[in-house]
């Protein structure tokens, strides 16, 4: 099968032609269309105190996705939470690390992160210190269900704290979704509106490329494969992974 039209489940960059993405349209001579899944809304202060949940009382905080980092310190502003210096923080990525540099000053607090990008090195780190008691921030569906048994199992005290909620898009109304040959999802909740805007899809064909281990367990749970995996130690990026499948089935440029 070749590859020609390719759905992105997010919002276009900025300028698409000096993105990575524009690189492979180039490259391969495909179709692209972008599109949000799904959009997220932020937990008031006043729901978020309904749960219960102390945010100082943990000494470590686990990320493992920059809309949960955005929403976990907006949050933060609006109940005037500050975070003391012997707060660690847990990063599932190095570009999740990163992007916390946003909030926080690198050097003067403690940040891990998997660095070859994959969940057995960053379990590896969380059992280093699994004598902290941690918080995970999530959207109101819960935790990442593989990162939750794992503290589970290893009897790794934690609370999940629901900083965010997801209201799936309508894509009916504006997708023809028989006409792609890829899906591209990066969240759980992504493939949860796809499944609930189109309840008798079926994969057939249809190539799935999935950015983080969570979103290929989502596509198992609802009966469908990912043939794309990111990020890996090969492929740190879902572009690389695409570049890497497309050279194989995209029609390139004559």
């Amino acid at each position: 099968m070749k590859i020609k039209n390719i759905l992105i489940s997010q919002n276009a960059p900025a300028d698409i032609e000096k993105s990575p993405y524009g690189d492979l349209k180039k490259k391969y001579s495909i179709n692209m269309d972008f599109y949000k899944f799904f959009r997220i809304q932020n937990v008031s202060a006043v729901d978020f105190r309904k749960s219960k949940v102390n945010i100082l009382e943990h000494q470590a905080i686990i990320f493992y996705s920059k809309n949960t980092i955005d929403n976990f310190f907006e949050l933060c502003k609006e109940m005037r939470i500050v975070m003391p210096e012997s707060m660690k923080y847990f990063c599932s990525t190095e570009a999740v690390a990163v992007y916390l540099q946003k909030y926080i000053q690198f050097r003067k607090r403690k940040i891990f992160f998997s660095k070859d990008s994959t969940m057995s090195n960053f379990y590896e780190i969380l059992l280093k210190n699994k004598e902290l008691s941690m918080l995970v921030p999530c959207g109101q569906t819960g935790a990442n269900k593989e990162l939750i048994d794992f503290l589970q199992s290893h009897e790794i005290r934690y609370h999940e704290a629901v900083v965010f909620e997801t209201v799936t898009a309508n894509l009916k109304e504006d997708i023809d979704i028989s006409k792609y040959d890829m899906i591209v999802l990066f969240s759980p909740n992504g493939v949860h509106s796809l499944k609930e805007n189109y309840p008798d899809f079926e994969q057939g064909e249809v190539v799935f490329a999935a950015l983080g281990h969570s979103v290929v367990t989502a596509l198992q749970e609802q009966g469908l494969t990912a043939q794309v995996e990111a990020p890996t130690k090969e492929f740190p990026s879902i572009t690389d992974a695409m570049d890497a499948y497309l050279k194989e089935y995209a029609t390139r440029r004559r």
